[in-house]
């Protein structure tokens, strides 16, 4: 018995049909039925009743599908233990990251990661924070790098990248420019500029509002940074940034504290599932990344 006859085995089994069963495992359906008659005669009992155009189990093949099915598991983990102790791991991974957020220490720990296991295919997309999460609480996605509000997503394991306040960024002639803070309705006295729904900025100015029962006058919104403060420096609005997003325009915009919002922005890595090795080595050289940037 060996195992590749089990795999045909139950590939016929979970598609009930030959023809299917060959297209998955790859080789000729001549291929398959010799297998599994070879496997037959080997066991001594039929294990699917060919009477008909669907290839269902008999007695025999469903008292040897579970089996057949664990023996395959087994072979798997063997493989992926072996791999682990000895730095082979292969695999695919797929990793999400919020719109418009350029973090050089997630890109930092990809190539590291990719350095060090080349045999695993990592695969980028970018959307925004509520439906990364989604996609990581699915399983579409892998890990992904979010913007939250206050706290982390739940049902997920999460490591926090930044914490910090929303501020205003205004153009040196701007009206605010000249003072140290303003509370959020004077902030909403003028039109503003921030990120779309979805985003973790825009669910902790959302939240602030809906807190103080106040509306927000949002006059453009863009995903990226760069674009906000653009609009801002030119007139437009106010943008909306995290403390350290505002710093990175001091050249043009003058970063205002909103003194009593005190819910932080977050930027956080979520995953929901370690039992993958390519995943924990992944997150080995994302803290390492992130934590050089800390330190």
């Amino acid at each position: 018995m060996e195992l590749r006859q089990l795999e045909y085995f139950v590939a016929v089994a979970e598609e009930r049909n030959f023809t299917r069963a060959a297209e998955r495992v790859h080789i000729s359906q001549s291929g398959v039925s010799a297998q599994i008659r070879q496997l037959e005669r080997e066991l001594g009992a039929e294990l699917f009743d060919r009477s008909t155009r669907t290839a269902t189990l008999t007695v025999a093949g469903k008292a040897a599908l579970e089996h057949a099915q664990a023996a395959l598991a087994a072979a798997g983990a063997v493989g992926q233990a072996v791999g682990e102790v000895t730095d082979l791991i292969r695999g695919r991974l797929t990793v999400g990251m919020v719109v418009g957020c350029t973090v050089a220490p997630l890109f930092e720990a990809l190539a590291g990661f990719h350095r060090a296991h080349p045999g695993v295919e990592l695969s980028l997309l970018e959307d925004g924070s509520d439906r990364l999460v989604s996609g990581v609480h699915s399983g579409a996605l892998d890990l992904a790098l979010i913007g939250a509000a206050a706290t982390t997503p739940a049902g997920l394991e999460a490591f926090t990248v930044i914490s910090e306040r929303l501020v205003a960024a205004v153009p040196p002639d701007h009206p605010l420019a000249g003072r140290s803070g303003v509370t959020l309705r004077q902030l909403l006295a003028h039109p503003l500029i921030c990120m779309p729904a979805g985003t973790g900025l825009r669910a902790v100015l959302d939240r602030a509002c809906a807190g103080q029962g106040v509306e927000p006058r949002i006059a453009l919104q863009a995903s990226a940074a760069d674009a906000i403060a653009d609009l801002a420096a030119r007139g437009l609005g106010v943008a909306v940034l995290s403390a350290s997003m505002a710093a990175h325009y001091r050249d043009r915009l003058t970063p205002v504290g909103i003194d009593d919002v005190d819910l932080p922005a977050l930027l956080a890595l979520v995953w929901r599932d370690t039992s993958n090795p390519a995943l924990r080595a992944l997150l080995a050289h994302g803290r390492r990344a992130f934590g050089a940037q800390d330190g």
